[in-house]
């Protein structure tokens, strides 16, 4: 592994908001555990995916993603106040408190919609994609979903009608299924899927498929930056597969803190690390992963680290309180923005 190539700066503002998403997640996971917020899914474990390949989006591109979506908006910079409000009900967030954290949207961030159903972004973002060719925009759409939304009919028709028509549009999937219980001892790369490889389901359609390691962010920008230039071209569409191991945290039903919250120091001192998860904080989380590479490179120091990752907790436990103190919508604004 090493860092993209990219000016210092840049390099560390990417670690900058990877670590927000990470305080963001697990502020969540406590928060959830005196309020109802019903079923929700964090994106710890994959946000060096997510902020490498989000980062070269720009203006007028959109991104349509699914029901692990927290991570995705705040890269992009959505205010992770307004996202817990929302997630809350409450008539400060993203979309007054109607969205949840299942359709956690924002327009004005590059996300027009978030659909909860597996495969649900596809259809979207292949209809985005193709209005920006008719209407000979320079612009890019981006789905990005999991593993098992490969399974799913409207995979195969979106990918099908990408390809036939030539759309700018890059299919980012988020494979967290390495070594899931699903899994038949790693003879696939999916917890669902019987194929070899995911890319065979790609290489029918001829679209140009990239397999990379998702906690290795060179490798990451690599593969996206070349798909954005493929899409801005006229070369039509990608598809991207990041693997990940997915963090032991997400069980089922709800996630837990059963590693603990991140503690920054595995990074410089990995013979610290011990218990049950000390492979997955030593050899998959791709935070400390890339912390490492940081530190290795002299761009930051461990001390500058520190105080990066003091600023996310501060901000959001401010985010928290605000979402807490906001007001829940009045009845009546229940059919307020509804179109029918």
């Amino acid at each position: 592994m090493s860092l993209p190539q990219l000016p210092a700066n840049e390099l560390t503002a990417q670690l900058r908001t990877m670590l927000r998403i990470r305080r963001f997640e697990e502020a969540l996971i406590r928060l959830a555990q005196g309020n109802d917020i019903g079923h929700y899914h964090v994106y710890v474990g994959q946000e060096a995916t997510g902020v490498p390949a989000l980062a070269l989006m720009e203006d007028g591109d959109v991104a349509y993603t699914t029901h692990r979506n927290h991570g995705h908006l705040i890269a992009r910079g959505v205010d992770p106040g307004a996202m817990a409000a929302e997630i809350l009900g409450k008539a400060t967030g993203t979309n007054k408190g109607k969205g949840g954290t299942l359709h956690l949207a924002s327009a004005a961030h590059g996300f027009p919609t978030t659909s909860s159903s597996v495969a649900g972004p596809m259809p979207i973002s292949v209809g985005s994609a193709f209005a920006f060719k008719e209407l000979g925009l320079d612009r890019v759409s981006i789905s990005i979903f999991g593993d098992g939304a490969l399974e799913e009919g409207a995979w195969h028709e979106s990918i099908n009608i990408a390809a036939m028509r030539g759309v700018p549009v890059i299919f980012l999937c988020e494979n967290n299924s390495l070594e899931a219980l699903g899994q038949k001892a790693n003879e696939y790369p999916s917890s669902t899927l019987a194929a070899t490889e995911l890319s065979d389901l790609v290489a029918p359609f001829g679209v140009p498929t990239q397999s990379v390691d998702g906690t290795d962010t060179r490798a990451v920008h690599e593969a996206m930056a070349e798909a954005v230039r493929r899409a801005r071209g006229g070369g039509g569409p990608s598809f991207i597969e990041a693997r990940t191991v997915r963090w032991p945290g997400n069980r089922p039903l709800w996630p837990q803190l059963l590693t603990g919250e991140t503690q920054l120091e595995y990074a410089w001192d990995p013979e610290s690390i011990s218990g049950e998860h000390a492979k997955w904080w030593r050899e998959q989380d791709g935070v400390l992963i890339y912390l490492r590479e940081l530190l290795a490179a002299d761009v930051l120091s461990a001390a500058k680290a520190s105080e990066i990752d003091a600023d996310a907790r501060a901000e959001m436990a401010r985010a928290i309180e605000f979402a807490l103190a906001s007001p829940y919508p009045e009845p009546q604004e229940a059919l307020d923005d509804v179109y029918a």
